[in-house]
């Protein structure tokens, strides 16, 4: 897909990848946009128009990740739109996902099939994405936020260097997880809820790889940039 700018209608962005729905509700816009561009949307809801871009942009297009550009937005800008994410994760994908697995089972041959192995296996990885959350909106979100109002001012990363991008364990055990579907399964189950769950993990996946990018790469070498400078302040 063609880079998104500020004056393409966000209606034709949302007919050609229906997968931004998720993304474009973190920012409080729901389904009905008429044919507004989206600066006159932003403008409206009161949104800067350019990270609001900058994101549908980085989650359309896999070798579109503009750190310098992500790294002018102020730190706490970056953080509210992770907390959505988060909150989107918690309330939505992972509920899903759970909704599909438990059909999934019910409905299937509980003799032969793994799908209570590959239950278990989602149950681990739902725990540690949730705990990851919980530190998230407890521990270092809010202390990004603290250090960010100390400095008295919006706190930007043009210093900061990027984090090496390593390998997320969630997205390794999402990926893992795929690949039971796909080599392990075995028995009679309902293909229509077997497709849900295999498509409700690949959503989730690569909604996460995407949050990672911005989480690792952008915020983290920003934050602790930013907490280390408040430390030496002291």
């Amino acid at each position: 897909m063609a880079l998104i700018n500020a004056e393409t209608k966000l209606c034709d962005v949302i007919l050609n990848e229906p997968a931004l729905i998720p993304v474009i509700n973190r920012f409080g816009i729901i389904l009905g946009v008429g044919d507004k561009s989206i600066r006159t949307v932003c403008e409206e809801k009161k949104l800067d128009s350019e990270f609001f871009v900058t994101i549908l942009n980085t989650f359309v297009n896999e070798d579109y990740f503009p750190e310098s550009r992500l790294k002018s937005f102020c730190a706490t800008q970056i953080v509210d739109y992770l907390t959505q994410t988060n909150s989107y994760y918690e309330q939505f994908q992972i509920p899903n996902i759970e909704r599909h697995f438990k059909s999934l089972i019910n409905q299937s041959d509980r003799d032969n099939n793994n799908l209570e192995l590959m239950k278990q296996f989602f149950d681990e990885l739902r725990k540690e994405l949730l705990s990851r959350i919980e530190h998230d909106r407890k521990v270092w979100f809010p202390a990004i936020k603290a250090a960010a109002e100390a400095r008295h001012s919006d706190f930007y990363g043009e210093q900061a260097s990027p984090l090496s991008n390593e390998p997320d364990t969630l997205e390794e055990k999402l990926d893992d997880l795929k690949s039971l579907f796909i080599i392990h399964l075995r028995g009679e189950y309902d293909l229509n809820l077997c497709h849900g769950v295999i498509f409700a993990l690949y959503s989730l996946e690569k909604d996460i790889k995407q949050h990672n990018r911005i989480r690792n790469r952008i915020l983290r070498p920003i934050a602790e940039e930013l907490l280390n400078s408040c430390q030496d302040n002291r």
